[in-house]
């Protein structure tokens, strides 16, 4: 097979289904190459604002550039610095002041070519400047290519909370490049597949099964599954958000592993724990809750564990207080008139939502204590 007939055979496209603001995942090797035709068939025309980080942009935003401008397109950078932290109110401002400096319009664009971090900050600029502008979410990690990116979660970090400020705003269009994952450190890349994992509890058996058979071709980033991985997370994610759009019922089964994962982001200052690698330990433990609250059986906790140990990410509790985790997870916003509520499996491939208590709580954590847990997670894949 000739390399262009390989990367045909490896493109995939997904719709999200939402009436008028439907919109394409287009998943191909390559596609960075062609952003700006991709844009021209929108019918999007003028000036175009492409927000990414320094790490990002030296690799990729020349040749991004160079395609929008072939196309017509009058275009600019606006760099952010890298990392978690700059997911906040002063990035947002920072992109704001770019538009308004170089006079974008209602019709003007944003394009978010990086990670969450970025997906996530250019998509609530684009949602409140001049009351709404077009964005088109260009991931580069695979946590944003099979979650952050699609769905139309848009938001920043509060220092008592993660993504506690935001807006609901759809992209234009997502364009994911699966090659891009092969220039990602090892912890990024796998920290990924934390997410990926997650699509299997919610939502599929089958798929937690195909993972669990080919984690080791994953990990070695093959193209056929990583193109299938890449496309199921994201036909699972459109299902969601098409009949939830606005996380009213259903779409809260895609937080599963974030009611503790995200109460570890923020103990740790969104400094000790990348966003994949505390997923990894929130659903493990998430799942430890569930078998002591008598929601599932023991083999739905052990397989989910031996599956994020297999990706090397961690699965253990950092060392902490039940006192400093429990208030950590009321400053989530899944909370509702004062009450905890978690997604907890019950079986692999289905989960339900409930509100914790406390005192429940409190004894599962106290439990682990006695058996000897938590031990420290590790800080990323081994070598």
């Amino acid at each position: 097979m000739t390399n262009t007939h390989a990367l045909q055979a490896a493109a995939h496209c997904v719709t999200v289904p939402l009436g008028d603001r439907s919109y394409d995942i287009r998943i191909k090797p390559g596609i960075l190459g062609e952003i700006g035709s991709c844009l021209s068939a929108l019918g999007i025309k003028g000036k175009v604002g492409v927000v990414t980080n320094p790490v990002v942009g030296r690799r990729y935003a020349p040749g991004v550039l160079r395609s929008l401008r072939a196309a017509g397109l009058d275009v600019s950078t606006i760099v952010l610095p890298d990392g978690e932290r700059a997911k906040s109110l002063h990035s947002v401002s920072a992109i704001l002041d770019a538009l308004i400096r170089a006079r974008f319009e209602r019709g003007s664009v944003l394009v978010a070519l990086g990670g969450g971090v970025i997906g996530d900050v250019t998509g609530f600029a684009a949602s409140i400047y001049m009351r709404g502008i077009p964005f088109v979410q260009v991931p580069t990690t695979l946590v944003a290519q099979v979650d952050s990116s699609v769905g139309g979660k848009t938001g920043v970090n509060h220092p008592l909370g993660k993504n506690l400020i935001g807006t609901f705003s759809q992209p234009r269009l997502v364009l994911v490049d699966p090659t891009t994952l092969r220039t990602l450190p090892p912890r990024e890349r796998v920290a990924g597949l934390a997410e990926v994992i997650k699509y299997g509890v919610i939502a599929d058996q089958t798929f937690f099964a195909y993972l669990e058979q080919h984690m080791d071709r994953l990990l070695k980033l093959e193209a056929e599954p990583v193109g299938h991985v890449i496309a199921r997370s994201c036909e699972i994610k459109a299902s969601v958000v098409a009949q939830d759009e606005r996380e009213s019922d259903l779409r809260r089964i895609l937080n599963y592993g974030h009611t503790i994962g995200h109460a570890l982001e923020s103990l740790g200052g969104y400094r000790k724990l990348i966003h994949g690698e505390a997923v990894a330990i929130g659903m493990v433990q998430e799942a430890g809750l569930a078998r002591h609250l008598g929601r599932c059986a023991p083999d739905v906790v052990e397989r989910q564990r031996a599956l994020v140990r297999r990706a090397g990410l961690p699965d253990a509790l950092p060392e902490t207080t039940f006192a400093r985790l429990w208030t950590a997870m009321q400053h989530d916003k899944k909370v509702a008139q004062g009450r905890v509520y978690c997604v907890l499996p019950e079986r692999i491939g289905k989960v339900v939502i409930q509100p914790l208590e406390r005192e429940a709580c409190r004894q599962w954590f106290d439990q682990q204590r006695r058996r000897g847990e938590p031990a420290r997670p590790r800080s990323g894949p081994r070598a």
